[in-house]
């Protein structure tokens, strides 16, 4: 069957725009707008990076979705039936987002933030189990595809069009309207099939936590120089974090507008970084992923002070474009060398499980001391903050150099030079 006639690709589509929703809401650049409209402190605004805790520690509870059956939604599955229970959940926890107050309230604002998220990163779990289970293994990478692009297109209907909507509707009517965007989940929930069960009976919670998470770090553990690649993955984003938490307010400050910073930070900032990451992929295989993650590596690190040039700038609409250019293509850039880099140290027994598990854990370092952004920024000055923040990268390129020279990654074979 043709895959546009399988409609399981679309209805993937679907769930991956339902899945990438909420992220700009509560973890990305539309709270962030709305806090800096709304005169909280730069240091509260450093916070804010808190919130998305709940998608990297969403590994903790998976375990209990895949064994507890949903209550009162049992008969549809146990994915479709945990999907129905969490979707309607989350579209309400949006919209009583976008009608509380943080000009009032930021704490209600932010806890309210905090229960999208982790309904966020429940529905991410179910989802990527269904995505896996209703589809054969020959169709996983192209089910993938759809999934991540239905991931973007929300990226940009969430983030972008929010922001955009906020001067017509105010803040409460522009999370409205995100919050219905919700209902393409729903839908495609609803026409989605359960997958068929298995015999077997799912396997205990604590067993699953075993499975999922401590077996794979034991059995990393073990691997030569295993402290020094978790720094690595630790800390090779903590520059480009520490910044990015802090981007919406610095806009705000040099007098950019709400629509300017939607239509350069979130729109063209996203395809600079898709367009980053598939340069990145041709970097990789015509240098090697060594010498890539090296070039790459600088790159984004030196791309920060993009940061400091658009500071000395003020209110510079091309050195805007140039600023989120260049930063979201070298982040992009690095990312594909970094997840080549990494794909490759993760061991073939524990390879998906692995890899999740360092992503995940990579991420909280920097949520958590992306939490400092704020009081940084604030006792710095801009230029001072961000020149910080290219500084904050050195130690993770010391341990990169460290990991290539001690544990060289297996190179593909370079590319053909063209014949002419």
């Amino acid at each position: 069957m043709h895959p546009f006639r399988d409609r399981r690709f679309p209805i993937l589509l679907a769930l991956g725009f339902s899945a990438g929703v909420p992220l700009p809401l509560v973890a990305g650049g539309v709270l962030r707008q709305w806090f800096t409209e709304s005169g909280l402190s730069l240091t509260d605004i450093g916070l804010t990076a808190l919130i998305g805790l709940a998608y990297s520690l969403k590994f903790l509870w998976s375990p209990a979705l895949d064994t507890v059956a949903p209550p009162f939604l049992s008969r549809l599955g146990r994915r479709r039936g945990w999907l129905l229970l969490i979707q309607p959940f989350l579209l309400l926890a949006i919209l009583a987002t976008g009608f509380s107050n943080p000009a009032t309230g930021p704490f209600g604002t932010a806890m309210l933030a905090a229960l999208v998220a982790f309904l966020s990163a429940s529905q991410d779990i179910v989802v990527d189990a269904h995505r896996i289970e209703i589809l054969e293994e020959r169709d996983q990478g192209y089910g993938l595809a759809c999934y991540v692009w239905g991931y973007r297109l929300a990226l940009l209907a969430s983030g972008g069009g929010t922001l955009w909507l906020v001067s017509a509707l105010g803040w409460g009517g522009a999370y409205a309207y995100a919050a219905a965007l919700m209902l393409v989940g729903v839908v495609a929930t609803l026409a989605s099939r359960e997958a068929p069960t298995k015999a077997a009976a799912p396997l205990p919670w604590g067993e699953r936590l075993r499975l999922s998470v401590v077996q794979p770090f034991a059995d990393f553990m073990r691997r030569p120089h295993w402290l020094a690649i978790l720094l690595f993955v630790a800390l090779f984003k903590l520059g480009e974090a520490l910044a990015g938490v802090m981007t919406t307010p610095f806009y705000r400050s040099l007098g950019f507008s709400r629509d300017e910073v939607a239509a350069v930070g979130t729109v063209f900032g996203l395809f600079a970084t898709l367009g980053g990451a598939l340069a990145g992929g041709y970097v990789v295989a015509r240098l090697g992923t060594a010498r890539a993650l090296v070039i790459t590596g600088l790159g984004q690190m030196l791309s920060n002070l993009m940061y400091v040039a658009l500071a000395s700038a003020g209110y510079d609409l091309p050195m805007l474009w140039l600023q989120v250019g260049i930063e979201n293509f070298t982040d992009g850039l690095a990312d594909a060398a970094f997840v080549t880099y990494l794909s490759g140290l993760t061991s073939r027994a524990f390879t998906a499980t692995q890899y999740a598990l360092l992503s995940s854990l990579a991420a909280v370092p920097l949520r958590t001391l992306g939490a400092s952004s704020g009081a940084l920024a604030e006792a710095m000055g801009w230029p001072g903050f961000f020149l910080m923040t290219t500084a904050a990268a050195l130690p993770a390129m010391g341990i990169m150099l460290f990991l290539l020279w001690r544990l060289p990654p297996a190179e593909p074979a370079p590319l053909a030079e063209p014949a002419g």
